[in-house]
């Protein structure tokens, strides 16, 4: 029997790729909620059983007869516009789906967080709720309305245990059919400036994955369900920014003759010079500066191929090295 899927953000970057993964499997029926049916940019007839919903997620109320009857809902929608509406899409509605699922049926909920809201430990990031841009402080409430052991929860004990929470790190992602990420849509720019950034070497760490990668992994969790509560970062091995300027001169023939240690003094000064303006969170991100996680996953971590697991295949596969 057809698994039931309900899919929100299915027309964003993370969303076609995902698309990929789900469609070309006949084991799954797809309800795919959609604002503007326009943005897509894959084939949605390409079985009976898909079914584009003509809506937004401000409006799932109206679809809660639909959601009583769902296996699966995978919410990757997200808003990143004045904080009301940030607030209603990332909180109050996310919120009002998952509860219009039947716990007697549904047997999983993937949603999609961000590693942003967690600390080196994996655990949730105080300063996230305090000084997060609105998207962030969203994220964070979200996640703690989802936390059964919480006093803010906000869904029945039985959807709690059923929540598996996604948090992807840095994305990357976009072709020519589907939407760049935030990130590869300005990494044109920022590799505009290597001349200039392979002088310096920077203390701080992060990790990265592909809009693919994430797909699979997502793919591999819905054929997979344990009926109990999961966290996943969602990322490569980490890297350091020093060892991520020297992997991308490498792969575009840059040398680097001499790296000048960037300390934050510095780093403040160069921010006072060039009058950049930065928001409480970017100070903080400044700081803070070692974004890492414990046990990141990929596709390789359920034994799956990676699409692009070190910077050399990111610049690979985004056509610039």
């Amino acid at each position: 029997m057809k698994k039931r899927v309900f899919v929100t953000g299915i027309s964003g970057c993370i969303g076609h790729y995902l698309a990929d993964e789900l469609i070309t499997n006949p084991d799954y029926e797809l309800f795919l909620l959609v604002r503007n049916p326009q943005k897509l940019q894959f084939n949605d007839h390409l079985r009976p059983d898909i079914h584009l919903i003509e809506a937004s997620l401000d409006q799932i109320e109206n679809y809660a007869d639909l959601l009583q009857t769902m296996d699966v809902a995978i919410l990757i929608a997200t808003s990143w516009g004045d904080y009301q509406q940030t607030y209603d899409t990332n909180v109050e509605k996310t919120l009002a789906l998952i509860n219009c699922l039947d716990p007697d049926r549904c047997e999983q909920v993937i949603y999609f967080s961000t590693a942003s809201i967690l600390d080196r430990t994996g655990h949730p990031l105080k300063e996230a709720g305090e000084l997060g841009t609105d998207y962030i402080r969203t994220k964070y409430l979200c996640h703690q309305a989802l936390e059964a052991n919480s006093d803010a929860c906000r869904i029945s004990p039985v959807m709690a245990e059923k929540i598996t929470v996604v948090y992807p790190t840095l994305v990357f992602g976009g072709e020519s059919n589907k939407p760049y990420s935030h990130l590869s849509g300005g990494l044109g720019e920022i590799l505009q400036w290597l001349n200039l950034i392979r002088w310096f070497r920077a203390d701080g760490s992060f990790h990265f994955i592909h809009g693919r990668d994430i797909a699979r992994v997502v793919a591999y969790l819905l054929a997979h369900p344990t009926g109990q509560r999961q966290d996943f970062v969602l990322g490569n091995a980490p890297l350091t920014a020093t060892q991520a300027i020297q992997d991308i001169c490498q792969a575009l023939n840059k040398r680097i003759y001499v790296q000048i240690p960037l300390s934050i003094s510095l780093a403040h000064l160069f921010i006072k010079l060039f009058r950049i303006q930065m928001a409480d969170w970017d100070h903080f991100c400044l700081d803070y500066r070692h974004f890492t996680y414990p046990r990141p996953v990929s596709p390789a971590s359920f034994g799956q191929p990676s699409h692009c697991a070190t910077v050399a295949e990111l610049l690979q596969v985004s056509g610039v090295a």
